[in-house]
């Protein structure tokens, strides 16, 4: 799968996270940003199950969401994929997926695809960190390790956004964007 790195283009920093309501794959439940979210920071990230760089990447963000929930930051997991090209990213793979991996957050089925188009998501992994008042605050990479590189992710990007964010700091202005398979469009 080639790798895509994109900026994405649609929220720029200070942009109010777009509003939705989307079906959690594990519990079933209609599950909206308005109830997800943290008056302290939301990390909002377009993942799948087939693409490489996120299976690089799903322990971090495990060991990720562990680290920061009991701070109060909340964690909101999607996948926009179109199913009929990639049946292992169905609602039922996504849900048996989160389950063997121990996501601790919702993985949400983005099945028209309209969160990701209000989102801009150019790739999975894509990361969007928001503030206690829904301002996007960090978009980009979780951290600079890829497949195959022979170094474990950290999620040291995102991290270092989180660690601003909750002392009150602004986030590095610098932010480099995601890179991953692209989002599987319907045809």
């Amino acid at each position: 799968m080639p790798a895509t790195s994109e900026a994405s283009t649609v929220l720029k920093p200070g942009a109010t996270a777009p509003d939705f309501t989307l079906t959690d794959t594990v519990s079933g439940r209609q599950m909206s940003l308005s109830e997800l979210k943290s008056s302290k920071a939301t990390v909002v990230m377009f993942i799948c199950n087939h693409c490489p760089y996120v299976k690089h990447v799903d322990q971090a963000l495990v060991r990720l969401a562990k680290d920061y929930m009991p701070q109060g930051v909340s964690f909101i997991a999607i996948s926009s994929n179109d199913p009929v090209q990639y049946p292992e990213d169905a609602p039922d793979k996504m849900r048996e997926e989160a389950l063997r991996v121990g996501y601790p957050f919702p993985y949400l089925f983005d099945e028209t695809q309209d969160v990701a188009r209000a989102y801009g998501a150019a790739c999975t992994p894509d990361t969007f960190i928001f503030d206690g008042d829904l301002r996007l605050a960090y978009r980009g990479q979780l951290d600079d390790t890829r497949p195959n590189s022979g170094r474990e992710a950290t999620a040291a990007d995102v991290r270092a956004a989180l660690d601003a964010i909750l002392a009150g700091q602004p986030v590095n202005p610098v932010q480099k964007p995601s890179v991953g398979c692209s989002i599987k469009w319907k045809r």
